[in-house]
C-alpha cells in the first residue's frame, strides 16, 4: 500500500461554475493555482464542498483530471468517491484509473441509516476493494448517521489501508477518543474549520478545510503554527477568521465559501440547484468581515 501523509492544511475543493452553469475550468485553475502558491499541503477532489452531488459521471472525472495534470505531483490529492451503496464503491474502486491520485475520502453512507455494524462492513469491503489509502468521513449532520468511536476504532485497528478519519460530527468527546486510542499512524483530521485549533492541541492530524479555499496562507499558518505547539499566535489567527467560520454556514456551505471567493475576485458567484447562493444581508456581512481582514 502506498504511504500518503495527510497532515497539515488540506483543501476541499470548489467547483467553479460559469453562469450557463457550465463548469468554469479557468476559475479552477485560478483556484488550484492560489493554493499551490500558498503551499496547501494537499487536496481534495469531489468532496461535499465541491457540490459532487449535482455533477455528472463525466464532469466528475473531466474536474479530477483537469486538477491532476496542474497539480502535477505537487502535493497529494484526495479523492471523494463514495455512495450509499456499497456495491458501487467497490466496483469503482476496482475499475477506475486513479493515476494521480494518492488516497480515497468515503463518506459514512447517507440516507438510509446503515447500523454500526452496517458502517463497519461497508469500510471492511471498500478497505479490501481499495487499490489506495482510504480517509473515511464521519459528518451526521449531513448522512444522517453518526459513526461512533468505537467503529471508527475498530476499523482504524483492523484494515491497515484505513490510514485516517475526517471527523465532522462535532462531537469533541468522541473525537478525543479516537485520537487517545487510535494506532500507530492512523490520522484523525478535523472536519469543521472552527475547531481544528481545539483538535490539533489535542492530537489532531491537521484539516480538510472549506475556509482553506480562499484563505490558504492565513488558515495554513495557523494550522502549522498549531501543529509546531505555538498556540499563542495560532489563537490570534483563529480569532481574526471566527467571523468568518459562523458567516460561511449561515446560507449553508459552499454557497457561503463561493461568495468570498466570488467577492475576491477568482469565481462567479454561481451554484448548481437545488443550492443557491448566499442571500444579500449575508454577503453583506461577508464583504464587512473581508475588509475588517484587510
Amino acid at each position: 500500500m502506498q504511504y500518503v501523509d495527510l497532515k497539515g492544511l488540506g483543501v476541499a475543493l470548489i467547483t467553479p461554475f460559469k453562469r450557463d452553469g457550465t463548469i468554469d475550468y479557468a476559475a479552477l485553475s485560478r483556484v488550484v493555482d492560489n493554493l499551490l502558491q500558498n503551499k496547501v499541503d494537499y487536496l481534495v477532489v469531489l468532496g461535499t464542498t465541491g457540490e459532487t452531488p449535482t455533477l455528472s459521471f463525466e464532469e466528475q472525472k473531466a474536474i479530477t483530471q483537469s486538477v491532476v495534470s496542474q497539480v502535477n505531483g505537487q502535493v497529494p490529492i484526495v479523492l471523494g468517491l463514495s455512495s450509499n451503496c456499497t456495491r458501487i464503491v467497490v466496483q469503482q474502486l476496482e475499475t477506475g484509473d486513479f493515476t494521480g491520485i494518492d488516497a480515497i475520502l468515503s463518506v459514512v453512507p447517507y440516507y438510509n441509516k446503515p447500523t454500526q455494524e452496517g458502517i463497519y462492513l461497508h469500510y471492511k469491503h471498500i478497505a479490501v476493494a481499495s487499490p489506495l489509502p482510504i480517509v473515511m468521513y464521519n459528518v451526521p449532520g449531513r448522512t444522517g448517521v453518526n459513526m461512533t468511536a468505537e467503529t471508527t476504532l475498530r476499523l482504524a485497528h483492523e484494515c491497515p489501508n484505513i490510514v485516517a478519519v475526517k471527523e465532522a460530527s462535532g462531537n469533541r468527546e468522541q473525537i478525543e477518543r479516537i485520537i487517545c486510542e487510535k494506532p500507530a499512524g492512523f490520522q484523525v483530521i478535523s472536519g469543521d474549520d472552527a475547531i481544528t485549533l481545539d483538535l490539533i492541541k489535542n492530537g489532531a492530524a491537521g484539516v480538510i478545510s472549506v475556509i482553506g479555499n480562499a484563505f490558504p496562507q492565513q488558515f495554513g499558518r495557523m494550522v502549522h503554527r498549531a501543529l509546531a505547539g505555538d498556540y499563542v499566535q495560532a489563537q490570534i489567527i483563529q480569532q481574526q477568521l471566527t467571523e468568518l467560520y459562523e458567516l460561511l454556514f449561515t446560507d449553508g456551505s459552499p454557497a457561503g465559501i463561493k461568495n468570498i471567493l466570488h467577492q475576491q475576485g477568482f469565481i462567479e458567484n454561481v451554484l448548481r440547484l437545488p443550492l443557491a447562493p448566499v442571500q444579500a444581508a449575508t454577503s453583506e456581512k461577508i464583504r464587512a468581515a473581508l475588509i475588517s481582514l484587510e
